[in-house]
């Protein structure tokens, strides 16, 4: 690995300090897909021109975060949207799925057809503060790119559905704890996004906090935890891929188009198995006739609504910061649902509970210093070079 100056020089001789900071990496290697020219850039913000963002070049370019990571103002803002819209659904969605007898099939189907009316109508018709900007040309394989993550969309559904059908929920979400290590692998392939050793290691507490969370009330069923594995790999994908579709200088869509084309690709897959495979409760488990009431259509709209606005700002804040920063964001975020469960459904706090939060709070912290740690050393390398100081050779661990 090596750093270079950036390969658009100015006019000037004298390059303005911190203007573009550029390395370019080579992983030996005999692997063709490690075996790759892959180029680092520290450069200024297209969007916000007084944040550095760093940047990097396989075949293509992508944004992968900012100087400030989850930290800046939008991010947070982001963050804090999402987790409010993703407890409110959680909650909404229990409440509903009693009343629907435990068939979460309907309620899927309701939220990813509202989700794709709403995101329609603000793709079409300027509306919600977002005034949607008309592309003079779309790329030459925009089907089959939405096909494919409105595939992974589909995948993700239908394997959620058979996991909760086998397994308990708590089983379910401690296999999801193991999180970011497949979106690490994953982002480094598809990416080519590095992350040092602490900051691999931070994930560790992470991860084991909340299996801890999770860890009572464990039932085993091999269907059950292949579907739930299986979920949670194409989960990670998906948010790697999407990443790249909105930070990538070829495609950059916005969160309300991706997250529109995306469901429209997933309903049209989708359909054919809600037909087939899901139980519209007619009669309930009881016997006895259900009717979808003026009051469980509106719960069901509400529920849609909130689900689209989740989904949308998960989307805008995928594209402020990393694949795996987003991933230990959301595995906080399920250990705050579950205390959030805890408290007001009065559920019984145990040991393991308590203890696996201190963890996964001890691990964020840990994270946070190493991404920091590991991006004042990038910082450090480069500004070294810009320095006329030479050009330095890097292994992978360096970063």
């Amino acid at each position: 690995m090596s750093l270079t100056e950036s390969s658009h020089p100015l006019p000037d001789k004298k390059k303005p300090p911190d203007e573009k900071l550029q390395k370019e990496k080579k992983i030996p290697g005999h692997c063709t897909l490690l075996n790759r020219n892959e180029k680092i850039v520290i450069t200024r913000s297209d969007s916000c021109t007084d944040e550095n963002v760093l940047k990097i070049t396989i075949t293509e370019t992508t944004v992968i975060e900012s100087n400030a990571g989850v930290w800046s103002v939008k991010a947070m803002m982001y963050l804090s949207l999402w987790y409010f819209f993703s407890f409110c659904t959680l909650f909404l969605n229990k409440y509903i799925l009693t009343l629907l007898e435990g068939e979460p099939g309907v309620l899927g189907a309701v939220q990813i057809l509202t989700t794709t009316v709403i995101g329609c109508f603000k793709i079409y018709i300027p509306c919600c503060l977002y005034r949607h900007k008309t592309r003079a040309e779309y790329p030459s394989n925009f089907l089959m790119i939405m096909f494919f993550v409105g595939l992974m969309r589909f995948t993700t559904v239908v394997l959620g559905l058979v996991s909760l059908k086998n397994v308990a929920v708590s089983f379910a979400e401690t296999v999801k704890s193991s999180a970011p290590i497949f979106t690490v692998i994953m982002s480094r392939l598809i990416l080519g996004e590095y992350t040092g050793l602490w900051v691999n290691m931070s994930l560790m507490p992470i991860m084991g906090g909340l299996a801890l969370c999770t860890v009572s009330e464990i039932s085993f069923n091999m269907l059950g935890f292949s579907a739930a594995l299986s979920t949670n790999i194409m989960d990670c994908l998906q948010n790697v891929f999407s990443k790249k579709l909105l930070s990538g200088d070829k495609y950059k869509f916005s969160p309300p188009e991706l997250q529109f084309y995306t469901s429209a690709a997933a309903v049209v897959m989708l359909i054919p198995t809600w037909m087939f495979f899901v139980d519209i409760p007619v009669l309930g488990k009881s016997g006895q006739s259900f009717n979808f009431d003026q009051d469980i259509v509106m719960l069901l709209l509400i529920d849609g609504i909130l689900f689209h606005i989740q989904s949308v700002t998960a989307y805008a804040l995928m594209g402020k910061i990393s694949p795996v920063t987003f991933s230990v964001a959301s595995t906080v975020k399920h250990a705050l649902s579950i205390w959030l469960s805890i408290i007001i459904f009065s559920n019984r706090i145990t040991a393991y509970s308590a203890f696996g939060t201190a963890l996964v709070i001890v691990g964020v912290f840990l994270y946070n210093q190493a991404r920091q740690f590991q991006r004042k050393k990038i910082q450090s390398l480069v500004s070294c070079n810009n320095n006329g100081q030479g050009v330095q050779h890097l292994l992978s661990e360096d970063i």
